[in-house]
């Protein structure tokens, strides 16, 4: 279905237009028109088929500009996600004057959140935790709230929010609409849907574990022989970016260690991280300055990568339903993507109950296949990410880097300029390793927008 057919106002058709956006993925085209008509709504949908935009052209539609008061409210599992969701929505909304989005999540200090409430915004996204918090503080007004919607719904309920998110529900106005996205459905999500929702319209896309776009393969060793079988696979397939599942925190550090020390270009992300670590380790890995990202399914949760080559379950979940979050990350756009699960002898009945549930047999791999353990190609990265001290809310643009690298004072190609990553505070661009020693001089010596920051190679 094309976009122009939809019943959305001509500022969001220009921005639609300008990204390049022309036909609605299936999940937009079912979900739009139903909640343009202000009716609830449960999407099932997997990861990367496009629900943000399902349900932040809506949003966007109906919110009031020259009202500066809390007309939508986003809850999502994880900050990363929140951080993923309202960026889509003001990339959306950047045609709309003075729209306010702003991101209600844990692991920032609550002060600057508080100050941005008072002075009004009309879309917030964020964790159930914090905007419980929020809520018990009164800092929220929801008085004029009109749309919630719950993302990821499964992996909140997954996570321990239940009891969270009923409370938010109860304590916001009964006359809205309620919208809830998830990959799985669970009787818990149906239950919640019951009694928080009005007749909600139901749509459903695809499957839960339907992915004719991902090749599915099995090696199997022994448990001490999985992290060579990881170096022979990474070696073999090289993937640009790939992602590594661990079950354990510990794993992952251990892991990361490992193959930093075999050459692999790689990072780890685990719970523990602070978030401007996260965030570091994150943009590394948007930029592909990290080919390798090693994480836990509750640091993943949230990752959204374009163009990601490979899903590697270095040890596989107990459960199918996280197979499905994980390897739904792979395969997007058209592209055809690779999951591959690294299978010990006791860990036959997880395969058998994930071939069920998704109802693809996964294909048998032999080592053999493989280079050997010292052989292949090296892993590393082409890339290196430099950080500057400034963000979009010091109106920093990617332009304004770019023109800084590449202008009179800076002198350097735009082909050795990669990905610019604006965040709050921070900016990051990857630049080519042949010449991340001259931007960094170049950057730290000169001016971007006519001032001076503090520049860093990040590590």
């Amino acid at each position: 279905m094309d976009f122009a057919v939809l019943a959305l106002s001509p500022p969001l058709l220009q921005v639609l237009e300008e990204l390049g956006f022309k036909t609605a993925t299936p999940i937009q085209a079912q979900s739009i028109p139903v909640l343009l008509q202000g009716r609830d709504l449960v999407g099932q949908a997997q990861t990367g088929s496009g629900k943000t935009a399902a349900f932040a052209l809506p949003l966007l539609e109906k919110v009031q500009p020259p009202r500066r008061k809390l007309q939508a409210l986003v809850l999502c599992p994880t900050r990363e996600l929140c951080a993923q969701v309202a960026g889509e929505i003001r990339r959306l909304g950047r045609r709309l004057p003075g729209l306010q989005v702003l991101v209600l999540s844990g692991g920032q200090p609550i002060r600057p959140q508080l100050d941005a409430l008072g002075k009004g915004v009309h879309i917030a996204v964020g964790t159930p935790g914090r905007v419980l918090d929020l809520l018990q503080r009164e800092a929220l007004d929801t008085r004029q709230l009109a749309t919630v919607v719950l993302d990821e719904a499964d992996r909140m309920l997954d996570m321990g929010f239940r009891e969270d998110m009923e409370r938010i529900l109860g304590a916001v106005p009964p006359s809205r609409q309620t919208v809830l996205f998830s990959a799985t459905f669970p009787p818990t999500i149906e239950a919640m849907s019951r009694a928080f929702q009005k007749e909600p319209a139901r749509v459903t896309v695809a499957e839960v574990g339907e992915a004719p776009e991902i090749q599915q393969l099995c090696f199997t060793c022994g448990p001490h022989e999985k992290t060579q079988l990881l170096l022979r696979i990474l070696r073999h397939y090289q993937p640009a970016s790939a992602i590594v599942f661990c079950n354990l925190k510990a794993t992952v550090t251990e892991l990361t260690q490992l193959l930093a020390e075999a050459g692999v270009s790689a990072d780890g992300l685990q719970g523990d991280l602070e978030q401007s670590e996260r965030d570091r380790v994150m943009a590394k890995f948007r930029n592909h300055s990290t080919r390798v990202l090693v994480a836990t399914d509750v640091a993943g949760r949230g990752i959204d990568v374009e163009a990601l080559d490979a899903v590697i379950n270095f040890d596989l979940p107990s459960q199918p339903e996280p197979y499905v979050h994980r390897i739904g990350r792979t395969g997007r756009a058209g592209r055809r993507g690779l999951a591959i699960s690294l299978a010990t002898p006791r860990d036959e009945q997880k395969i058998e109950g994930i071939e069920h549930a998704t109802g693809v047999k996964q294909e048998r791999m032999s080592e053999e296949t493989l280079p050997p353990a010292g052989g292949g190609l090296p892993l590393a990265s082409s890339w290196e990410t430099l950080s500057i001290s400034a963000g979009r809310k010091d109106k920093m643009r990617p332009g304004d880097i770019l023109g800084a690298l590449t202008g009179e004072a800076g002198g350097l190609s735009a082909s050795e300029v990669g990905k610019i990553e604006i965040q709050d505070r921070w900016s990051y661009v990857a630049v080519s390793k042949a010449i991340a020693r001259v931007a960094f001089q170049r950057l730290s010596e000169g001016r971007i927008k006519g001032r001076k920051h503090r520049i860093e190679r990040v590590r």
